[in-house]
């Protein structure tokens, strides 16, 4: 495995289907974290998944306490509107962790306070932010650029 994706609190099944696919074909692991706003029998989810469920490496945690305590020592970062540091500044190790909140709010500030967060550079404008999707994929990309996209052609 090249690296752990975390949804926190996921609330779009197509964001997570599509981010399912781009775990599958960087051979990442899928983390959901509860609650999560949809069912994993929804067709949107199998649908943005297409074909790739059966390949996909996932373990839903209960909460993100369970989450935490499980991976306690790992090295975590969250993807963030609010972080200082870019994500390409990080320098990245096989097996870390990628964290993203939910598509709506984000994470709970203790959250923030707990892991590093990195962000994707954005102009200034009245909107949010990137897809969550197209965020984890480009967040993922830079760290498996860095470790040297192991195992990948």
């Amino acid at each position: 495995m090249n690296l752990n994706i975390v949804l926190y609190q996921p609330e779009i099944p197509q964001n997570t289907g599509n981010i399912a696919r781009t775990c599958v074909l960087t051979n990442s692991k899928l983390h959901l974290i509860k609650p999560l706003g949809f069912s994993l029998d929804e067709k949107q989810l199998k649908r943005a998944g297409l074909d790739y469920w059966q390949y996909l490496d996932l373990e839903i945690h209960e909460s993100y306490e369970a989450f935490i305590e499980k991976y306690r020592d790992a090295r975590i970062f969250l993807a963030s509107t609010h972080a200082s540091k870019f994500y390409d500044e990080v320098e990245y190790k096989e097996g870390d962790f990628i964290m993203f909140g939910r598509e709506s709010s984000g994470v709970p500030e203790y959250v923030h306070n707990e892991i590093d967060g990195i962000r994707i550079p954005m102009i200034n404008t009245s909107t949010r932010s990137l897809n969550i999707s197209n965020t984890a994929a480009i967040v993922a990309y830079e760290a498996l650029r860095q470790i040297g996209f192991p195992n990948m052609k």
